[in-house]
């Protein structure tokens, strides 16, 4: 089985309000009791907030480091997850139900293992 990356798109700004967020922590819940017993699951994490990241990135010779996340814009990945799917159309649909839940964009892609090059 081929492992996919489902990143979560969420809008930059403060966090939504409790009542707001509740039950959209609940569908998600409930997607990933679903990954579970399907036993496509394989490892969720959330991210702070994108003023703790740093880009480093090499420029000729040099490593620069900057803050914040690597592009500017009205988004960023608030948090992700790792799913086994038979084939895309399984982690599209994985990709779907996550949306549902979240009422956010999903971004399903295939892990590739080994030498990056």
């Amino acid at each position: 089985m081929t492992q996919y990356l489902l990143s979560i798109y969420q809008p930059d700004g403060p966090p939504p309000s409790p009542e707001f967020l509740e039950p959209i922590m609940r569908d998600v819940a409930a997607v990933n009791d679903e990954l579970r017993v399907a036993g496509a699951w394989v490892f969720a994490g959330g991210l702070h907030p994108p003023s703790t990241a740093t880009v480093v990135r090499q420029k000729d010779e040099e490593v620069l480091m900057t803050d914040g996340p690597f592009i500017e814009g009205k988004e960023h990945i608030g948090g992700f997850t790792v799913i086994e799917a038979p084939d895309l159309d399984a982690a599209l649909e994985w990709g779907r139900k996550l949306a549902r839940a979240t009422t956010l964009p999903i971004e399903v892609r295939p892990l590739q293992y080994g030498s990056c090059g």
